[in-house]
């Protein structure tokens, strides 16, 4: 049984102002709901951190595995209006949000365009909620808004005003980030930036925590 419903993706909702993207549901099939829920990573950080940080198993796996593969991609390409095949892949998962997260942001030239598939039972706060803005600085200035709910999905192409991101959310916030990078370099920097700033983090996280 396939655990991507790459049809859902086909029927989304394209959009392409202020910048394309595209929002759905339905994207995970509903039998392998429970399987995936259990198998989520258990990651008590905050933050987006790679694959190889954490143990994948289970439905999980098989998750990446699809996501990994060019039906995947060639779902979002056609949908987007943009051909993502040739570009690799950097996948990272968030469990936990904290309040500095989500903000205003555009992404770097590195990334082509991105994917979010967020996988949370129900979501009833008005906070966390993904939002396509018209600028740098407004949270209230969105022409969409996705609620995070399991099967959600969001893509978008990258562009010097593709501005998103989320108001303030401190809690469980699960969420697949896929981004398609224009190289392997590029990915390697990213993973090799993710290392250090999580090393320092634990570093002198540990310290304040000793001074307490």
């Amino acid at each position: 049984m396939a655990i991507l419903n790459t049809d859902a993706i086909r029927r989304a909702d394209v959009r392409h102002t202020p910048y394309d993207f595209f929002m759905g549901t339905g994207t995970l099939n509903k039998d392998a709901l429970p399987a995936l829920k259990a198998d989520f990573p258990n990651i008590d950080k905050t933050g987006f951190h790679p694959l190889e940080q954490m143990d994948v198993h289970g439905a999980f796996k098989d998750l990446i595995a699809e996501i990994e593969g060019p039906d995947f991609t060639a779902a979002v390409s056609d949908t987007l209006g943009v051909d993502l095949r040739p570009y690799p892949l950097l996948i990272t998962i968030r469990k936990i949000s904290a309040a500095h997260e989500g903000r205003i942001h555009c992404d770097s030239e590195s990334k082509i365009a991105t994917a979010l598939i967020y996988m949370n039972d129900t979501w009833d706060s008005p906070e966390g909620r993904f939002r396509v803005l018209k600028n740098d600085h407004d949270f209230k200035d969105y022409v969409a808004e996705a609620s995070p709910e399991t099967g959600a999905i969001v893509a978008f192409k990258r562009a010097d005003h593709s501005w998103h991101g989320h108001t303030p959310f401190v809690g469980e916030r699960r969420v697949v980030q896929i981004a398609w990078v224009r190289s392997q370099a590029d990915i390697d920097r990213k993973k090799k930036r993710h290392g250090l700033s999580s090393f320092f983090k634990h570093l002198f996280g540990k310290e304040k925590a000793g001074a307490m």
